[in-house]
């Protein structure tokens, strides 16, 4: 894997990783209220803005990445996403790891790094 690819790959982590973690915060705010009002509410959060302003920013990593990688790969080690962000939620949220969740974060480690060592 080259520098730049491993760049990108680590940058897409962060901002997809960061990107949950603002809409979760944007989300659970407990004055956001019910309904159109809660929407309203999480309009006005900048929780929200930082999750989107992520999500665009990842995009345009995302095309730079695949540009580099074939798509069986770039998705693969893509996956790595689903462990950052449960690991996240765990740090941010008080989340529960399960056995299961546990697991399944132990096979998408293992496959993801299989797929690495051979890009």
């Amino acid at each position: 894997m080259t520098p730049l690819v491993l760049a990108l790959w680590m940058a897409n982590i962060v901002l997809d990783s960061t990107g949950q973690l603002a809409f979760k915060a944007a989300a659970a705010d407990p004055q956001a209220g019910e309904g159109l009002a809660r929407w309203r509410r999480m309009a006005t959060r900048p929780w929200l803005w930082l999750g989107v302003g992520c999500y665009v920013l990842e995009f345009l990593v995302w095309v730079a990445f695949l540009s580099l990688l074939p798509l069986s790969e770039g998705v693969l080690l893509g996956s790595i996403n689903i462990v950052a962000i449960m690991l996240a939620g765990r740090w941010f949220f008080a989340e529960k790891l399960t056995r299961l969740r546990l697991l399944g974060i132990a096979l998408v480690s293992l496959g993801v790094a299989i797929v690495g060592a051979g890009a």
